[in-house]
């Protein structure tokens, strides 16, 4: 596994971000994609000691495309400079919600989880249906001691507690998220060292599971909107 290879492709790309640049350095493309998919086969062994339900997944299926869409973008460069994956029990859709790594450089690299999208409706409700039910497991989990020592919850958010919901609610706050994620952002020096940001992404990765479990548990049975 070679994320200086990955690091040094993606920082060329960030100065020469145009369809010749791209096209001309294809090889290079493969080459640093090649160590991307490496990594992230030994990051699932590494989850699947904790969480099985990941095994099975084929790194090829679980990375994003560098293409961006500029229809509507100030910025139109075409290509976003980073190599991207999602892993859960269903590869890379948003739910179930799984375990997000970014690899960026300029310090821009994150390991996320949780639900980033909040474009579906019926799944900020089923969150917040089950916040409402569940509070008390709820605050048990995210001030957790370990887990406050890395995340905080982040997601958009309302500016008061939406209709249906009691505004006097222990976790009104936290009713207010139309998403609800974590982000634990990862300066460019700790990916120098493959095998030791490895460790550490899995480490991170177990410490959010409890989060990403109770979300799942109250998506149980969302179904990703039909194109």
């Amino acid at each position: 596994m070679n994320i200086e290879l990955i690091i040094d492709y993606l920082s060329a790309l960030n100065t020469h971000n145009d369809r010749e640049w791209y096209h001309a350095n294809k090889d290079s493309y493969k080459d640093a994609n090649a160590e991307f998919e490496k990594f992230l086969q030994a990051l699932i062994l590494e989850i699947g000691k904790f969480d099985s339900s990941i095994l099975h997944n084929d790194p090829k299926n679980l990375t994003f495309k560098l293409v961006r869409d500029t229809r509507f973008s100030h910025d139109k460069s075409p290509y976003n400079p980073a190599f991207r994956a999602h892993i859960s029990s269903k590869g890379k859709l948003p739910v179930p919600v799984g375990y997000y790594l970014m690899i960026k450089p300029g310090n821009q690299s994150f390991l996320g989880g949780g639900l980033f999208a909040d474009m579906f409706k019926d799944a900020t409700m089923m969150v917040r249906d089950y916040i409402a039910r569940n509070g008390e497991e709820w605050e048990r989990i995210v001030h957790e001691p370990v887990f406050e020592k890395y995340f905080s919850v982040q997601g958009t958010a309302l500016k008061n507690v939406p209709a249906g919901y009691d505004k006097d609610h222990p976790q009104a706050e936290y009713l207010k998220f139309k998403s609800w994620y974590l982000e634990y952002p990862v300066k460019d020096e700790e990916l120098k060292d493959a095998e030791l940001f490895l460790a550490k992404t899995a480490e991170l990765f177990r410490i959010m599971k409890p989060f990403n479990d109770y979300l799942n548990r109250a998506l149980m049975g969302f179904q990703m909107p039909s194109r």
